[in-house]
């Protein structure tokens, strides 16, 4: 996944202020260069004067990081916000509600996802997805996020599916999304245990655990897969190199008509991925960019076989 696993226990932040384009990037920059066990970031707006409204980014680690590595990694975007982060310690108790704070909520369609601290402001007709960011990836926050709950969003304005399969959950959103929207089956998957024991416990937090059955496994070859498809709407939000890999078993495990969302992807990666999911017979339907990442709506043809 795209931001990190916050590690239990976190005691260590750096956090520097930015405009928002380069408060993005340098979160992005820190989440890819790290295990996502053991280094959590987030880029927020800062609530301050009608004049300025600088973002901030916040890393935590679970251990004692190298600043002058971390500060490499900042200057890679901008040398003088580089100089400026700032290096403390938190006590264990303070960093979950630390990493919380300025967290805004994110209305996309009729979903809105929010810490507990915002439940009061979902309206009657909006689908509220109660998700903290101290848990896992996918707080709904990141572009990728962003891109496929709106792809959710404009599918389920046309048809419902009998069964959606989310590739990567990583904190559950999007299959809690799919689950609270449709009412149907739906399978959620991810390589990672702890991501998978997170997501099962946001789904029951979130009233969607009927609907939803969690795998833990890599890639889509296990006989699970196949036992509950086809699937008529495939979400993965993970990466281009994995995207490209499993191409060919997603498209066998997408039904007649369906449809698959890929996010995860940078506007320069997006026809590499495009160009694998072509060769399976699917066809591009939409592309979306939000914040920096791009996100691709395919779809195969009723009356083409699966290959």
């Amino acid at each position: 996944m795209l931001e990190g696993l916050p590690p239990n226990g976190a005691t260590h932040v750096m956090r520097v202020d930015a405009p928002e384009r380069e408060a993005r990037s340098i979160a992005d920059i820190i989440a890819e260069s790290f295990d996502p066990a053991e280094v959590a970031t987030s880029a927020f707006e800062i609530a301050v004067t009608a004049e300025d409204s600088p973002w901030a980014v916040e890393a935590y680690f679970g251990e004692e990081p190298d600043e002058d590595a971390i500060r490499e990694l900042v200057a890679l975007v901008s040398p003088d916000h580089a100089a400026a982060a700032v290096f403390s310690t938190l006590d264990k108790k303070d960093w979950v509600s630390a990493s919380l704070e300025g967290l805004a909520p994110v209305a996309v369609g009729r979903f809105v996802v929010h810490g507990f601290h915002d439940r009061g402001i979902v309206g009657p007709h909006q689908i509220g997805i109660e998700i903290e960011a101290a848990l896992a990836f996918g707080t709904g926050h990141h572009g990728t996020t962003k891109g496929c709950l709106a792809a959710i969003a404009a599918y389920g304005k046309k048809r419902r599916p009998a069964r959606t399969l989310d590739v990567g959950t990583g904190t559950g959103v999007l299959a809690i999304a799919a689950g609270r929207l449709f009412h149907t089956p739906t399978v959620a998957s991810d390589i990672d245990e702890v991501a998978v024991t997170t997501a099962r416990a946001n789904a029951r937090a979130n009233k969607a655990a009927p609907e939803i059955r969690f795998l833990h496994a890599p890639g889509l070859d296990a006989g699970a897969f196949g036992d509950m498809g086809p699937y008529d709407l495939i979400v993965a939000n993970i990466l281009l190199a994995p995207l490209k890999r499993i191409a060919k078993p997603l498209a066998r495990l997408l039904a007649p008509g369906g449809t698959v969302v890929l996010s995860g992807l940078l506007p320069s990666h997006a026809n590499a991925a495009l160009a694998a999911y072509r060769a399976q017979g699917l066809r591009l339907v939409r592309r979306r960019t939000i914040e920096g990442w791009t996100t691709l709506e395919l779809s195969r043809n009723a009356d083409r076989p699966r290959r």
